[in-house]
């Protein structure tokens, strides 16, 4: 395997390791197979026992993206208005001289003048070193608004970590030894597949798989048992579990008292759901909870390993971090943290030692404290006027990594904010996405096989680095470099920002893991303790897993976990009866892969999969275009009349590019920007819509 510091350009063929840069669990190391220069092949690294040679169909596809013949490969103006996708190509001079003129003259007006700036970024790529590093020392340099970066997993990681101390759990490769598995709010044969072959494992050695999830998936399809719970009733559930536990004694007494804080609280509340008023919550049967409920507190007297895959759809919803704290504390119940094959597992992330101080460098501030505006609430924030409440408006937004214009929630506001015509926008990309046709300039950026990064994951307890195995193509550049260039023209003069982009790989982790083993490898396992908790010894202030929370409490929030209904909670509203989920499509992450045209063939149209019987009162038929609409908006897919979809609950299919749907929104034109209980994260699956054919 390729082992110098440089891409392959030689007339010979060599096989470079890198990492998955998607937004997904597995974080996969990867081979790429370049002849002469270029990236013919991308597989996965069968010396990583995590990826063991599997990757995913969208990634595996990875150079039809790089190579795509709609590669962005120089700068571009806009030249048209905004959102028409008008532009000229520029050269870099031109477009990072105007750039850093614009940032400049509003940076210029005050010591506080930086925060009209705005840079808006997510998890296009989940490196360390492309994502926030060279960018977030610039910001910090400028003292631009903070981005409080809740898109995805906020709620759940608030939640966990007021539970468990930190986003840690269970190690994913035990789940192969459990004996009992629910996957909770997660369709892992499409978005954490390198679990489910641990789960595959255990059922063939005869454990049983059960399956919550609103959507009868293609998981639910291969488990022994599917709850179709109605969206946002996780933490009911969970409560009339521990409700079935105590009242048949199915409790480890001794764990809970050595390990635990809160019991007595939890369990007075936990006494007030009975099965029949969670039943009557929850949309599912008193004997599918007292089942399931039997067999999770079976393990306590055969003293087998039960365990939990929780994913963060089910944190999408108003109360999303409180069914996280519930289904968290499920474990400590039984004691099922004793084995190794025991527990629940959300996120490893926290497991990592990432030196992000050193990385992002937050003491360029120097002392100023710029507000913190919600990446979930975009389409509101880049509508207010300045005032002494939310200061100065935005006057130029930096858009990398994301396309919000897509993804972000109540999209026709965050269109509407795109579209201002003293909005100076600027976004770096390898496509024109929505969000880059309302760009002032559109920068071309490198993807994973032309540049250096450093990865965790929030699946595995790997840290993975990637190599670039080709030369940049085109013009296209790093993040990082796009951002010193800028930096070097603002007479932004901290050495740090000559940093390179090995050495940002080094900085990531430090001296914490072996960079050696990274080079040589292209992974290094972090040293876990196999069953983290069977003494205790939670990464919490108690040291003991936290039903009740006194952080949470000192805030004003509710110490101790409960169910919180949704904003626009199943029977509510006469006018917007379904409820409505958007799960990713299988082909797509996100609004990712949605122009490579071998996976959206795979799509072939937005849709919306509908229960028979609410199809039947409605008129439609399976291939009908349909309207689906509330308040905020409307969105017009192809109807597919399906068994995935429970009656009153409709999936809306995502997340398709809005030029690319139907009538140019997608699923995101009817979500909105209301947040989550816990850690400010929106509310995608917490949505009241009414579907009628056209």
């Amino acid at each position: 395997m390729n082992s110098t510091s440089s891409p392959q350009s030689a007339a010979t063929t060599t096989q470079v390791l890198g990492a998955c840069p998607h937004d997904c669990p597995d974080t996969c190391s990867l081979l790429t197979t370049v002849q002469s220069g270029v990236a013919i092949k991308v597989q996965g690294n069968p010396a990583h026992p995590h990826t063991d040679g599997v990757l995913c169909t969208k990634v595996s596809r990875y150079p039809e993206r790089t190579y795509h013949p709609e590669r962005l490969l120089s700068p571009l103006k806009r030249v048209g208005p905004k959102g028409a996708g008008q532009f000229e190509r520029v050269s870099w001079d031109v477009a990072l001289h105007d750039i850093a003129k614009q940032l400049q003259a509003i940076a210029d007006r005050g010591p506080d003048a930086g925060q009209a700036i705005l840079p808006y970024s997510y998890a296009g790529t989940m490196g360390l070193v492309q994502g926030e590093s060279i960018a977030a020392r610039f910001f910090h340099q400028l003292g631009a608004s903070l981005l409080e970066r809740t898109i995805c997993a906020a709620a759940g990681g608030e939640g966990l970590s007021h539970t468990l101390g930190a986003k840690v759990g269970m190690r994913v490769e035990f789940f192969a030894e459990s004996k009992l598995i629910l996957i909770w709010g997660s369709n892992s044969i499409s978005s954490n597949l390198h679990f489910w072959r641990h789960a595959q494992v255990a059922k063939r050695n005869g454990a049983k798989l059960i399956c919550i999830d609103p959507r009868q998936s293609e998981t639910a399809d291969k488990c022994h048992e599917h709850i179709a719970l109605l969206p946002g009733t996780d933490g009911a559930l969970a409560l009339s579990l521990m409700h079935e536990l105590i009242v048949n004694n199915w409790l480890d007494h001794d764990y809970l008292a050595q390990h635990t804080l809160g019991w007595e609280l939890l369990r007075n509340r936990a006494l007030q759901w009975s099965p029949e008023r969670a039943a009557g919550v929850c949309g599912v049967t008193v004997e599918q909870i007292r089942a399931l409920a039997k067999d999770y507190g079976a393990s306590v007297a055969s003293r087998e390993p039960v365990a939990i895959r929780m994913n963060y759809g089910l944190q999408r919803v108003h109360g999303g971090g409180n069914a996280v704290r519930l289904i968290a504390s499920l474990p400590a119940l039984v004691g099922a943290w004793r084995h190794r094959a025991g527990g629940v597992l959300l996120s490893s992330s926290g497991s990592f030692p990432v030196q992000k101080a050193v990385l992002q460098r937050p003491d360029l501030l120097a002392g100023r404290l710029p507000r913190r505006l919600n990446m979930s609430s975009i389409g509101d924030d880049l509508l207010r006027p300045a005032s002494a409440e939310f200061g100065p408006a935005i006057e130029a937004l930096i858009v990398y990594n994301s396309n919000p214009v897509a993804i972000a929630p109540d999209s026709s506001k965050v269109v509407q904010g795109f579209a201002r015509e003293d909005l100076f926008t600027v976004v770096l990309e390898h496509f024109q996405t929505d969000t880059a046709d309302y760009a002032d300039y559109v920068l071309p950026a490198t993807t994973q096989l032309e540049h250096w990064d450093v990865h965790l994951s929030y699946g595995h307890t790997d840290a993975l680095l990637n190599r670039p195995a080709i030369e940049p193509l085109g013009q296209a550049r790093p993040n990082t470099q796009i951002f010193r260039e800028l930096a070097a023209r603002m007479g932004f003069s901290d050495p740090c920002f000559a940093d390179d982009d090995p050495a940002l790989c080094r900085q990531a982790y430090g001296d914490a893991v072996d960079f050696d083993a990274l080079l040589a490898n292209g992974f290094a396992t972090l040293p876990t303790p196999e069953a983290p908790f069977a003494q205790g010894g939670f990464p919490t202030t108690s040291g003991k897993c936290e039903f009740f929370s006194a952080r949470l409490a000192a805030r004003g929030f509710d110490g101790l976990p409960g169910h919180v209904p949704n904003h626009e909670a199943f029977n509510t509203s006469k006018l917007y009866p379904l409820a409505m989920i958007s799960p990713p499509a299988r082909n797509f992450l996100n609004s990712s892969f949605v122009n490579v045209k071998s996976l959206r063939d795979l799509e072939g149209e937005p849709l919306l999969e509908i229960h028979a019987s609410d199809a039947a009162a409605r008129g439609i038929q399976s291939g009908d275009t349909v309207s689906v609409f509330n308040a905020r908006g409307e969105y017009r897919c192809k109807a597919k009349i399906s068994p995935r979809a429970r009656p009153g609950v409709v999936n809306g299919l995502g997340v398709w590019w809005r030029k690319l749907g139907l009538s140019g929104t997608n699923v995101n034109q009817l979500t909105s920007q209301k947040l989550t209980d816990l850690g400010g994260g929106p509310t995608f699956y917490d949505c009241l819509v009414q579907v009628a054919g056209v």
